[in-house]
Order: structure tokens, then C-alpha cells, then sequence
């Protein structure tokens, strides 16, 4: 198994629902912490419907091990943000035998 390079830092960060004011709710992230990483890309490709286009790349995001229930372990549907990029947390985990480290699927969309 090669050598990991935490070089990324990324800050996790888990969705909130505000009320509205009207009955309602609309989604904000608040951070939870942040995590040195390493962030290798996959493949990509193109969803959407008639407005809007997404072009979707996949990655890999290594960060340090964490135990199940530590808030310093990503679940699925928390994201990673390094400044304007933000990765959707897909799926965690183990990257190693030991748990030394945790391997994050995840996916970056933009608006094209």
C-alpha cells in the first residue's frame, strides 16, 4: 500500500436546517472541524435536465482514522470544503487493516 500525503486542508462540515420564518426550513453548513487530507481524482461525467447542467468529478479523500460516533469521522452526506470547492461525502471507509486512515468517496459538482 503506497504512502498517504495529507497535503489538503479541508474543512467538514455537516448540513443544518434554519427555519424559515414561514413553516418552513431552508439547508445551511456549519463547520465541524477540519482535516488534512489527501484528495485523488476519479472519473467524471454529466447529469442534469432541461435548465441545468452539472458536469460530477469522483474522488478519493483520505483523511486520518477516526473511531464510528467521533465527530472527527466524515459520515455520508456531510462535505469537505477547501475554499470554493466543496465534495459531497458519498461513502467512509477503512483505507487500511489497522484504521489508520478512512478513504472518503465523494463527488464535486459545479453548475456549467
Amino acid at each position: 500500500m503506497s504512502k498517504v500525503n495529507l497535503n489538503r486542508l479541508l474543512v467538514l462540515e455537516q448540513s443544518v436546517r434554519l427555519s424559515d420564518g414561514a413553516g418552513g426550513f431552508t439547508q445551511s453548513w456549519a463547520p465541524v472541524g477540519s482535516l488534512w487530507a489527501e484528495i485523488v481524482p476519479g472519473a467524471g461525467g454529466n447529469s442534469g435536465g432541461e435548465e441545468v447542467t452539472l458536469s460530477s468529478v469522483r474522488y478519493r479523500i483520505t483523511v486520518r482514522g477516526a473511531p464510528e460516533g467521533s465527530p472527527r469521522r466524515p459520515v455520508p452526506e456531510q462535505r469537505f470544503r477547501e475554499g470554493a470547492r466543496v465534495f459531497l461525502i458519498l461513502a467512509v471507509t477503512e483505507h487500511d487493516p489497522q484504521g489508520h486512515h478512512l478513504t472518503c468517496f465523494a463527488r464535486e459538482e459545479k453548475p456549467s
